[in-house]
């Protein structure tokens, strides 16, 4: 009911904007007119009343050369008012209403871009960030040689931190309160889901650390022999090397392990060396 309502509410609000012109002599522009009139608004940053004369345009108008153009324009002024999902909706619509347009590639860009800005912190849900990162991502995976899309690459990355940070900063509140196999979980999400954010070394380390402190030294042994071996230049390397040097005195001093095949069952002979 909700998705249904917001989009309505949108349309009635359209539709009474075009009903609230300036008098009869506005209502006898032309397309072109109307079109100029409404970018002198927009370029004098005087947004509400541009959405208003794009809006008409969208409507009295939708087979001019200047529709597409003033649907994208009203995804520019909710942008500019800082009105992000507003944005994001009509820029939504104009690449739905207008395929063809040249403005399409610009269009996804902005719609990426007003999801970013509503990325919020780490410690909060991070639903905008992921719908930003899918809409550069079809940015980048449409438009690869457009100028925006090293632009559309660097987000990705930067957004794809912030979601890293998030579990790393769950893993460590775990560790917190001891409650290890949750924040062995979520090192090891960082690992596999962000491994090459700035993120993924630090959980490789601070899970080993909990593998010690668990007496865990295989496979606190294993998990260092994987970072060493996709990190080899890492800034942590000095941190990894001390590790190593510890697990390997807990495993050289590591009583051996007695095995099944050294035993002798009950009520059978000794076993003879075979020379």
């Amino acid at each position: 009911m909700v998705k249904t309502f917001f989009p309505l509410v949108l349309f009635l609000a359209a539709v009474f904007a075009a009903g609230c012109g300036s008098g009869e002599q506005a209502t006898t522009l032309t397309a072109d007119e109307r079109f100029d009139r409404a970018k002198v608004m927009f370029e004098k940053e005087d947004y509400l009343d541009a959405i208003n004369e794009f809006t008409i345009i969208t409507l009295q108008f939708q087979g001019s050369q200047h529709a597409a153009d003033a649907q994208f324009y009203l995804g520019d002024c909710r942008f500019k008012r800082g009105e992000y999902l507003l944005a994001a909706f009509e820029y939504g619509i104009m690449k739905r209403s207008y395929p063809a347009s040249p403005r399409v590639p610009e269009a996804q860009y902005r719609l990426a871009m007003s999801y970013y800005q509503i990325s919020p912190r780490t410690s909060l849900d991070q639903q905008y960030t992921r719908k930003a990162i899918d809409e550069f991502q079809s940015f980048v995976e449409y438009y690869p040689s457009n100028p925006l899309a090293a632009d559309a690459e660097a987000r990705i990355k930067e957004l794809d931190g912030k979601l890293a940070r998030k579990l790393y900063d769950a893993a460590l509140q775990y560790v917190t309160l001891e409650r290890y196999t949750a924040a062995l979980r979520y090192f090891d999400d960082v690992i596999d889901q962000y491994h090459d954010t700035d993120w993924a070394p630090l959980a490789f380390l601070d899970k080993v650390e909990v593998l010690i402190s668990r007496k865990k030294f295989s496979d606190a042994q294993t998990n260092l022999l994987r970072f060493l071996s996709r990190y080899p230049n890492s800034v942590l390397r000095g941190r990894a090397d001390a590790l190593q040097e510890r697990v390997s005195k807990e495993l050289k001093n590591a009583p051996p392990k007695t095995g099944m095949g050294t035993a002798s069952l009950p009520g059978a002979p000794p076993l003879t060396r075979v020379e």
